[in-house]
């Protein structure tokens, strides 16, 4: 009778141990889970930002010249290429919210007044840095109309530490 109170406590001990390392594993896991959508979310929440300070911007400069019947700049777009390497998704949202600024007082303007060329200079081989990170900015191409439209090309730099 006394090996059967031992099976059955050692049954109970085993039961216990299993019971808790369950419990572990799954409350890792979820945290895991839990991080992950978070991240994601707050990615998503940051490009959404950046797009409802654009759109206000746009939406203020454009009632201003409403009235006016020339072609003006309506829209600012970047297109940003990288040199391979990966780039964190808030510091590409980061690096086309700080080129977008750079153009924002244009917006509202006439087209036949601004000069392609010195916009191209505003941004052409600027060096920004996010995070501990260095971006050459290089503009490949540029399309002025009702939509200024800028293709550009990013290195990412490296970093010396002094130590």
């Amino acid at each position: 009778m006394g090996k059967i109170k031992e099976g059955g406590l050692r049954y109970m001990l085993c039961f216990a141990a299993g019971l808790m390392w369950g419990a572990l594993i799954g409350a890792a896991l979820t945290s895991i889970l839990v991080s992950y959508r978070m991240d994601t979310f707050y990615e998503k929440i940051a490009y959404q930002e950046s797009v409802i300070e654009d759109n206000e911007e746009k939406l203020m400069k454009l009632e201003k010249s409403i009235n006016n019947s020339n072609i003006v700049l309506k829209d600012i777009q970047v297109v940003l290429e990288t040199d391979g390497r990966e780039i964190n998704n808030i510091d590409n949202i980061e690096i086309e919210k700080a080129i977008k600024e750079k153009f924002s007082s244009l917006l509202g303007k006439e087209v036949k007044s601004l000069d392609a060329e010195i916009l191209l200079q505003v941004v052409d081989k600027r060096i920004l840095k996010y995070e501990e990170a260095e971006y050459q900015l290089s503009v490949r191409k540029l399309v002025l109309s009702e939509t200024l439209k800028l293709w550009v090309d990013i290195t990412v730099m490296e970093i010396e530490t002094q130590e």
